[in-house]
């Protein structure tokens, strides 16, 4: 690349700025070291690998006509970048799992990492061979105006399309450009996710259909499109209607939950609406289709990013405000901005002209392709931990991990994006499709590496699809291709809820844990885009339109480099984000393990606001060394694609167990330890009848002593059968266990009667945390082969619809007596806090009993 106007004297000065940062950022990470300040340490050395991206890619980009400079350069930046993958896998090995010698393999790699580093500095000297003493330019390669190229190989095959895409003069104002592109792109996929979580409000409090999920449906809008005259008044005024679709980020100002929803199903409306004409105004446009198709992806992307920082809530949706971490604010105004700045050059008349193509295949066909990928996109990309969890099965790890594997899948989304770019004939073909199905298949139908690696198939083929199927679309009647496809989407959105809300739903039983279904669904549905995008593909020689495609694949190159930016940022992340694995229980000292078992109704609280925050407070508060949380299986589209305990164990310092992944339609359960986990396994309790019964059977490293938790979620109380199987399933469980054994369940029955006397018998060798409350349905403690101190319920606040049950055990001691003793008896470090007493705190209270119960 040659800046040779004003916008290249921009260039140089930030290349030379982002190199003085770069200085500064390295002598930081290198003066402060990690046993100096951890934190410092590492917020230097993420800074320094970002300013790694620019510098390098500028140098290159500024460099002199010399080959041999511009090749080293080339080579040692790619061992650079190259090297970050085994830096990081033997950074892993050694933290997580422990392996003996990695550590030292990965200094080796973090050296190498220097070594390439002052390698690619020190090419600048071949610059300088042609130079005098008196600096006198003997090579005609001075600086000023003079043409400057990234590599002479581009001059030589310039026909090429990589060539054509890096080899043009860099623009600032074309940069920013696709900038705002990308960040409009981010704000549609923000408000489409949000949706489904706010209707997933209503139906959750209903306990059964409500009537507000015909929000689902704002998204046809394009239909539309279909009224001629209104198609033309939408393209002439595209900008007004993306202006209007930004109202959803002003949701979070609206207290009602009913006009929340409103307010972002008609945002999603007008985005969906604008999207739509936008890509069939510039149908006749290639380059700008491209560059309109690439910022949708990249925004896609971004959105995924952002859940990966913020632990998978999105901070600009309209669940959260400034109090429990959103940055709605801010979001809004940099949307508008690139609002303003993306529509300045879009088309007014485009949708006015002919296809550019000659033959066109079925719109019918084209429109249950977008089905297809809108479809996958939102299911398994819309959260970079998806499916991961897809493929999770509890300790030892064999698997992918959501931090720091997230990162992995999103470099993977990015692949999909540049092979949909440049390789447009492989991303259309029959061959590709086959791939792309038998990944959807391993992902489907396996676990642990073998399912992720289908994952990132799949991941790299969704996002290719985009150019193509979208390409093929615009060449039809947007309301035909976008309605319809819009349309069949939010059909199979709904099947993703059938699946595993079977037994709330008309018809359920005939979806019953089908995933399966969907999944074929969905790949049949991208078939048919296929076979209609066969038909209608761009031509290629056409020598008329040669200059358009050079101009596109120029500014593909913007694109590229936010790419680029982002795929690194991932992987700052996920660093910044990898766990300590070097947590400590609140009193070690007196070998105690306050337990308790609390229903967390799916992270939204009684007024629609995201609750970790008040749930990480109380669990904090409440000094819980082990936790069960129940209704936690987030990653669904109805619910966002969420994972509330990634925030709770990373906050609050604790390892995590998922519990059954999304694919195995539960409504999830999860555990919290300060314990190690040492195994763990899922188990599906016999359900012929009703919804799964989901639990984790984990053993933890108790102050040396291993010991074994079970959390468990039952049936329903219409369905006893199911809840009479579930209890002989899981007594026979607690029962053939010789250890220490916690019971943190949600049981379903009255104490002392029916299942009571299984749960709590010799046939289990339970006890009840306390006989004497007669006052339980759902949540039950039981326990063994550990000493019980205490016991407390501690009321909901306005979280969630239940309670917070928690007891006190000593690890190592036999069990006692159900004699209740005072609390001045109880040492200090055995008592519950103080600061629930009384009316407590944010709602949570000591109730029923209003105080703690202690025992000898």
């Amino acid at each position: 690349m040659a800046p040779n106007h004003k916008d290249g004297d921009v260039v140089f000065a930030v290349v030379a700025g982002v190199g003085v940062f770069r200085t500064i950022t390295c002598g930081g990470w290198t003066y402060v070291t990690s046993t100096d300040d951890h934190d410092w340490h590492d917020i230097f050395m993420i800074s320094y690998l970002v300013a790694t991206i620019p510098w390098t890619i500028g140098c290159i980009a500024l460099s002199p006509n010399n080959l041999k400079a511009v090749k080293y350069r080339k080579v040692l930046a790619s061992l650079f970048f190259g090297t970050l993958v085994p830096l990081i896998y033997f950074f892993i090995q050694h933290k997580v799992h422990k392996v003996a010698g990695a550590y030292t393999i990965y200094a080796f790699f973090e050296w190498a990492l220097i070594l390439f580093d002052v390698g690619f500095d020190a090419v600048t000297a071949l610059d300088f061979e042609g130079f005098e003493v008196v600096v006198k330019d003997i090579k005609g390669a001075s600086r000023g105006n003079n043409e400057m190229v990234a590599d002479a190989v581009l001059e030589k095959k310039k026909d090429r399309q990589v060539a054509q895409v890096f080899g043009g003069a860099f623009s600032v104002d074309e940069a920013f450009d696709a900038i705002a592109d990308v960040y409009n792109g981010f704000v549609f996929w923000s408000m489409l996710v949000s949706l489904g979580l706010l209707v997933w409000y209503f139906p959750l409090w209903h306990m059964g259909i409500s009537g507000y999920e015909a929000t689902f449906m704002t998204s046809v809008s394009p239909f539309l499109l279909g009224i001629r005259p209104l198609r033309s008044l939408v393209i002439r005024n595209v900008r007004l209607v993306h202006l209007l679709s930004l109202s959803g980020l002003l949701a979070y100002l609206v207290i009602s939950p009913e006009y929340r929803l409103f307010t972002v199903g008609f945002a999603v409306g007008m985005s969906c609406l604008a999207w739509a004409a936008t890509w069939y105004a510039e149908r006749s446009n290639p380059g700008r289709l491209e560059a309109r198709i690439s910022a949708w992806s990249i925004g896609l992307i971004l959105s995924s990013i952002a859940k990966f920082a913020f632990q998978t809530n999105n901070p600009i949706w309209p669940i959260l405000h400034a109090q429990n971490g959103g940055w709605n604010k801010l979001g809004l105004a940099l949307a508008i901005v690139a609002m303003l700045r993306s529509t300045r050059k879009t088309a007014s008349n485009g949708g006015d002209l002919p296809p550019s193509v000659s033959k066109k295949g079925a719109p019918v066909m084209a429109g249950l392709g977008l089905a297809g990928m809108f479809l996958g996109m939102h299911w398994l990309l819309s959260d970079s931990s998806t499916m991961i969890l897809w493929v999770w099965e509890g300790y030892p790890v064999k698997g992918p991990l959501a931090v720091p594997h997230g990162a992995c899948t999103i470099i993977a989304m990015g692949l999909g994006v540049m092979v949909g770019l440049f390789y447009q004939d492989f991303a259309r073909s029959w061959t590709f499709f086959g791939i792309g199905s038998l990944a959807a298949a391993v992902v489907t139908g396996y676990s642990n590496w073998v399912g992720y690696y289908g994952a990132l198939v799949l991941a790299i083929y969704l996002m290719a699809l985009a150019p193509v199927l979208i390409g093929s679309a615009v060449q039809h009647s947007p309301a035909t291709t976008f309605g319809l496809g819009y349309f069949v989407y939010n059909i199979m959105v709904l099947a993703t809820v059938w699946i595993v809300a079977y037994a709330f739903v008309p018809g359920g039983p005939l979806m019953r844990e089908h995933t399966d279904w969907v999944m074929t669904a969905m790949m049949l549905c991208i078939g048919a885009g296929i076979f209609s995008a066969a038909t209608s593909a761009m031509p290629r020689s056409d020598k008329r339109n040669k200059n358009k495609q050079v101009d596109a694949r120029k500014q593909r190159s913007y694109y590229l480099y936010i790419l680029f930016v982002l795929e690194l940022l991932s992987f700052s992340i996920a660093y910044l984000r990898f766990p300590t694995n070097d947590y400590t229980p609140y009193h070690k000292d007196e070998k105690l393990i306050t337990a308790g078992i609390w229903t967390v109704h799916f992270s939204l609280d009684n007024d629609m606001w995201s609750s970790e925050r008040r749930m990480r407070d109380a669990i904090k508060e409440l000094e819980l060394d082990v936790v069960g949380l129940l209704e936690t299986d987030l990653q669904r589209i109805i619910m966002g694609n969420r994972d509330t305990s990634q925030f709770l164990a990373e906050d609050l310092g604790m390892y995590v167990d998922y519990g059954p992944g999304p694919k195995t339609h539960t409504w999830g359960c999860v555990l919290l330890s300060k314990f190690p986990i040492v195994n763990s396994t899922h188990h599906l309790l016999p359900s012929p009848v009703g919804e799964l019964a989901p639990a984790i059977h984990a053993t933890l490293d108790a102050y040396g002593e291993l010991i074994d938790v079970v959390v468990f979620h039952s049936g329903q109380e219409e369905d006893p059968e199911d809840r009479r199987l579930q209890t002989e399933y899981l007594s026979n469980l607690m029962g053939a266990s010789s250890r220490p054994f916690l019971l943190l369940s949600y049981l379903v029955t009255k104490p002392q009667e029916g299942n009571y006397n299984t749960y709590v018998s010799e046939k289990s060798g339970m006890k009840d945390i306390d006989p004497s409350d007669w006052d339980r349905w759902c949540e039950y403690i039981l326990y063994k082969g550990l000493r019980r101190t205490g016991y407390a319920r501690v009321s909901r606040g306005t979280i969630t619809d239940t309670e917070i049950q928690v007891g006190k055990f000593i690890v190592g001691q036999p069990e006692g007596s159900d004699e209740q003793i005072e609390e001045s008896q109880v040492s200090e470090a055995q008592r519950f806090p103080a600061l629930f007493k009384g009316e407590g705190v944010r709602g949570h209270r000591y109730h029923v009993f209003d105080q703690p119960r202690y025992y000898i």
